[in-house]
């Protein structure tokens, strides 16, 4: 469909990109909503293709008339269990936006997912660039959980999961997993392992724990990419360096060419949605 728009394609950004610069989405979020004409450029409802100007053309969502693009922001969150990464909940229940410092939420969402009962590193951002980079299996940034199973399994359902399981249809990317050291002696009832993947698809580890017979207990990741925080108590956020920043945007193409413990190389996929 051809833009009735008097926007050029000649002239201008496209509009997806212009919505994340000022903090509205992620690009692929920002298509969404163009694509559901809740967009305007000059009055005109907007499609996916269309330019424009930033500070020259009346860009509008939902009626509400796009503002300057505010200089970037990136913090790093440690999600407590018990809150939802969402703007709000219409049940009322906590949001990861809720625990961040007043005077800070505004036009902020968070990097990809961590599902209600996961806890964990988390980035919060206005920059929809950067959570592109970051987010998005195609990138490869891998992130790092420690994840506490029921019982302790065989390296066989071990071996199924680092080579990938079908889920929905659909089969998971290749992983790492290894054990964590065990400071008791006594049998245990719960094994606790290091999980290192580059996909976010929902509820993806539980799941991949529960198809070998071993629910997951507990969930938290503890890094994104070259990025880690043991010292961020529950709850706490604090801006990232601007070296770390670099970090995650170089690690992320780093990441996106290592090898799996299978000793196969992660194929790219399309795009799915980030979280646990």
């Amino acid at each position: 469909m051809m833009s009735e728009n008097k926007t050029s394609a000649s002239r201008g950004e496209r509009l997806q990109k212009i919505l994340s610069h000022a903090g509205i989405a992620s690009r692929r979020k920002s298509e969404e909503l163009i694509e559901q004409g809740r967009v305007t450029i000059n009055g005109k409802i907007a499609v996916l293709g269309d330019r424009a100007v930033s500070g020259e053309d009346s860009i509008k969502v939902d009626g509400r008339r796009l503002r300057a693009a505010p200089s970037h922001r990136y913090l790093l969150f440690n999600k407590p269990r018990g809150c939802l990464c969402t703007a709000s909940d219409p049940q009322g229940r906590v949001t990861v936006l809720d625990l961040v410092p007043g005077g800070r939420q505004h036009g902020m969402h968070t990097v990809g997912r961590l599902d209600y009962n996961t806890e964990g590193l988390l980035l919060v951002t206005n920059d929809g660039d950067f959570s592109q980079r970051v987010a998005h299996p195609r990138y490869g940034c891998t992130k790092l959980y420690e994840v506490k199973v029921k019982g302790r399994p065989e390296e066989a359902g071990l071996k199924k999961l680092r080579k990938g399981i079908l889920i929905e249809g659909r089969r998971t990317g290749p992983c790492r997993i290894s054990a964590m050291a065990v400071s008791s002696s006594r049998p245990a009832s719960n094994t606790w392992w290091k999980v290192s993947l580059s996909e976010g698809r929902t509820r993806q580890i539980r799941e991949m724990f529960l198809r070998i017979g071993h629910p997951v207990q507990r969930l938290r990741r503890v890094g994104i990419g070259p990025l880690r925080d043991p010292k961020l108590p529950v709850g706490e956020v604090r801006d990232l360096k601007p070296g770390e920043v670099e970090a995650l945007l170089a690690g992320s193409t780093k990441s996106g060419n290592t090898k799996s413990d299978s000793g196969g190389r992660p194929k790219q996929r399309r795009s799915r949605r980030a979280g646990r």
